[in-house]
């Protein structure tokens, strides 16, 4: 099997015609999903960050005719709308774990919006708090930029937080700058590519057994902490969420790779309290 990275090189470089403007081919003509010019490629939103350049970009996808959404981070792919399965399974698998109803989440990183939509899709959710560190991409979202936003910006259970994840996880305030000290049912993290590679340094005391124990204080007793990792199980943080969390257990999510042919493969972690 070959994982969501691999996957994703395998795409390919885009086709020619970066555009010059949201919605406009590089010659200023209005792109509208179909290849009548023969621009395939838009550039919807880019921006230099204190982590680098972030771009939202969609592309038509030849093979299977359809568009596809990519965020990328400097030259190095993020996220793709190709490859949402083990996003949309981080959400279900979590909170699968809950009997009951009137459920507090939270999800670490927005991304394209597939963990956060499918927690909302979840009648049992009384309200979710996104923890965004990218201002630029919670506005992506409020101004209804990607196929999920009007579901996310439009629910009235939902509330976008620009902050740094991993340091509210530190610190005794938690996640919700309106209720400092609030405890969540579930918490989800889609941020990292995986424990052992950190999208910035500061991250990696988050996946020892210190950084777990206080990300566990912010869940009430028999809460869900459930992370998306793009690498296989890691034994090392199975044996740190074993110390930590009273049970714990590392699903591998499959899905097909129409450009291989094969299968590609995530790890989900889902720990409870």
């Amino acid at each position: 099997m070959i994982n969501a990275a691999s996957a994703l090189l395998a795409l390919g470089p885009p086709a020619p015609g970066r555009a010059s403007a949201p919605g406009c081919s590089a010659s200023g003509t209005m792109w509208d999903g179909r290849d009548q010019l023969g621009v395939r490629f838009e550039e919807i939103d880019w921006r230099e960050t204190p982590i680098g350049v972030i771009s939202l970009r969609r592309r038509r996808d030849p093979l299977l005719e359809v568009d596809v959404y990519e965020v990328k981070l400097d030259d190095e792919y993020l996220m793709s709308s190709l490859f949402t399965v083990a996003e949309v399974e981080l959400a279900r698998l979590g909170l699968a774990e809950l009997p009951g109803t009137g459920f507090d989440v939270v999800v670490g990183g927005l991304g394209l919006g597939h963990s956060a939509r499918s927690v909302l899709e979840d009648s049992r959710v009384r309200s979710l708090i996104i923890v965004e560190g990218l201002g630029e991409v919670i506005e992506w979202h409020q101004r209804e930029l990607l196929p999920l936003s009007p579901s996310l910006a439009r629910d009235a259970r939902n509330r976008f937080v620009h902050g740094d994840f991993f340091a509210m996880a530190g610190s005794t305030a938690g996640f919700d700058p309106v209720e400092p000290g609030r405890r969540f049912h579930v918490i989800l993290v889609d941020i990292d590519h995986s424990p052992r590679h950190v999208l910035d340094p500061s991250h990696a005391g988050f996946y020892t057994t210190e950084g777990l124990r206080r990300l566990g204080s912010h869940l009430h007793p028999g809460g869900v902490f459930a992370l998306w990792s793009d690498d296989p199980p890691d034994e090392e943080f199975n044996s740190a969420l074993a110390e930590v969390f009273t049970t714990s257990q590392a699903h591998v999510v499959t899905f097909p790779n129409p450009y291989s042919g094969g299968v590609s493969a995530n790890t989900v972690y889902v720990a409870t309290t």
